[in-house]
């Protein structure tokens, strides 16, 4: 296990504080992440334009679309936003996932996975692609206009990172998803750049995933707990 993370208390927020635009996908239904991890996505994007820092946005795993539009919507119109996703239905865990990840992909795999509020889970949705694509115009981001590219495939086969990342949003849930964003992107990841760990509290692959690739790493990162793990490469001169 990482050991002990920084924590770190967010200002407590009402409801009718937060970003409209998160309050919109929620509304709408595109998103499982609660309004404190879409307000920490937020922030941490608005922190990326206000301190001019270089480099791409990246979101691993966009689901219906929620996270990604919030992101998309705090960023500056012309920086690149790369949005990696299969699409369609989650890929199976590997061996390296512990029995929850297996439990999980079984009740997927079967049809039984209940959708946000009640709705299709959005690994069954016919055409999901078009159903985002659609979500981003509805709530004022189209990607044309708004430098967004929406790479269908397996991370394995499509995450290739050839420039400098800001800030990823890593949302893969199974340790092989997990530690191929983290092979590709760290490297890439500018001084005072932030991975942000969706579900390393939520799937053992992921977590596992993460230990892993930051053992050997640890005096060049901070572990920050917001609603999610938050990683930030410390500058040189930290050190």
């Amino acid at each position: 296990m990482l050991g002990a993370l920084r924590q770190f208390v967010t200002k407590a927020f009402r409801k009718d504080s937060l970003p409209p635009i998160v309050r919109k996908v929620r509304a709408a239904s595109l998103t499982y992440l609660d309004p404190s991890a879409l307000h920490d996505l937020f922030v941490a994007v608005k922190k990326v334009e206000t301190d001019g820092r270089a480099g791409r946005l990246i979101e691993a795993g966009c689901a219906l679309g929620g996270s990604a539009i919030v992101i998309a919507t705090a960023k500056s119109q012309t920086r690149r936003f790369d949005v990696y996703d299969i699409f369609g239905m989650i890929p199976p865990p590997s061996e390296r996932d512990g029995e929850d990840v297996k439990k999980r992909y079984e009740v997927i795999k079967s049809g039984g996975s209940a959708g946000i509020n009640g709705n299709v889970y959005y690994g069954y949705e016919r055409n999901l692609l078009e159903r985002v694509l659609a979500n981003f115009r509805a709530h004022d981001v189209p990607v044309e206009q708004n430098a967004v590219h929406l790479i269908r495939g397996r991370f394995e086969d499509t995450l290739q990172v050839d420039g400098p990342v800001a800030l990823a949003h890593i949302d893969g849930d199974w340790y092989e998803s997990v530690i191929t964003c983290l092979r590709r992107i760290e490297p890439h990841l500018v001084q005072g750049g932030t991975l942000v760990i969706d579900d390393y509290d939520a799937w053992s692959g992921c977590r596992s995933a993460v230990d892993e690739y930051f053992q050997d790493k640890r005096d060049r990162y901070e572990f920050i707990r917001k609603s999610r793990l938050h990683i930030i490469r410390k500058p040189r001169d930290a050190d």
